[in-house]
């Protein structure tokens, strides 16, 4: 069994920055590493689709982003610790939302497709005010 477990969300003014982290726990143990699993961060603001937001590769070496938040959020890993991280920077009304980080234990480069993942946390809430 995996758990994800995100903190960090919470209100702020537009052009203000938020760190969430994703805390990773249960089978975090490969044979060939720790923590191995690629890692994404969703988010899904009300009446909408959970959308893709970042996503980092199983070995941390490759990531991707929505052109919305392109140049003001950076995803990031440390293995040591089993997290995954998106400081968000320059925030805007419209990245208001909850946000999710997913877990897939599949070998290779970031996906964007949320069916890709097998595991979700709980969600955590952005509000950013304007």
């Amino acid at each position: 069994q995996v758990q994800l477990v995100e903190s960090g969300g919470g209100l702020v003014q537009a052009g203000g920055s938020l760190r969430l982290s994703c805390a990773v726990s249960g089978r975090t143990f490969s044979t060939y590493r720790t923590f191995p699993y690629r890692m994404g961060w969703f988010r899904q603001a009300p009446g909408k689709e959970r959308e893709f937001v970042a996503a980092i590769s199983w070995s941390g070496d490759s990531t991707g982003y929505a052109d919305s938040v392109k140049g003001r959020f950076t995803i990031s890993r440390d293995n040591a610790k089993n997290t995954v991280y998106l400081q968000m920077n320059s925030l805007k009304p419209e990245d208001t939302a909850v946000y999710y980080c997913a877990a897939d234990p599949t070998y290779g480069s970031y996906s964007a497709d949320h069916h890709e993942y097998d595991y979700w946390g709980q969600g955590t809430q952005v509000t950013v005010s304007s």
